[in-house]
């Protein structure tokens, strides 16, 4: 099935199916997700309003990281097995996850001021997902640089797959080094410390931004298969 699929001619059809499903997902859960953060969720006890920025620095955290994912996947394909459709999934999905990670960074800062006092600390998450963000750029910096965009595809796949490092560095590092950041409010032992009614909407916002990716995503490769770049 999956190598049904990974044919330019296959897979285009699949993907305008696809679409539709994934954009009004994101719509519709991040118009819902939004308000119900923003304003319905109740007040934190100890972090007053400024805790709602979650709702947009959580769901970005955790795309920059699924994004970077799911490109390692790709590259591992595409060096493999040299299917067209991982290539297309690795040359449109760095400019997204660079995105996700900068509004990560952003975000938290924002958030770090009132809580920490300031805007920056070279916290080992922090760090790390600053990390992230240069090895995006590494990854763009290669897309332009060669004008060939298959063999761009692999070149960007060898460092995709080295900078995979950094995915768990990111996710463990507030249990690996004593930091700033709070640990794992959601998929942690004991189960989560959120609130329901702060929870729910956080979810909303999460696969709001991954329909978003993938509808984009899906989008951008359907005009690749269109123009015939490779």
């Amino acid at each position: 099935m999956i190598r049904k699929f990974s044919s330019p001619k296959t897979f285009y059809p699949l993907a305008g199916k696809l679409m539709p499903w994934f954009f009004w997902t994101f719509a519709v859960l991040g118009l819902v997700g939004l308000y119900w953060g923003l304003v319905l969720a109740p007040v934190d006890a100890v972090q007053g309003q400024s805790y709602r920025i979650m709702y947009v620095h959580v769901p970005a955290a955790w795309m920059s990281m699924m994004i970077y994912t799911s490109m390692t996947a790709a590259a591992i394909t595409a060096l493999v097995w040299r299917t067209k459709v991982a290539e297309y999934w690795l040359l449109c999905s760095p400019g997204l996850g660079a995105s996700f990670t900068f509004i990560t960074l952003v975000t938290g800062s924002l958030w770090g001021k009132p809580m920490w006092g300031t805007y920056w600390v070279w916290d080992a998450r922090l760090t790390s997902e600053l990390v992230l963000l240069f090895i995006y750029f590494a990854i763009l910096a290669m897309k332009s640089a060669v004008p060939d965009r298959r063999k761009a595809a692999r070149v960007m796949a060898m460092i995709t797959v080295v900078g995979f490092v950094n995915i768990p560095i990111i996710k463990f590092s507030v249990d690996w080094w004593t930091t700033l950041h709070q640990g794992d409010s959601i998929f942690r032992k004991g189960g989560p410390s959120i609130a329901p009614a702060m929870l729910v909407p956080l979810f909303m916002m999460a696969l709001s931004f991954t329909s978003y990716y993938f509808w984009l995503v899906l989008k951008h490769i359907r005009t690749m298969i269109e123009r015939k770049p490779v």
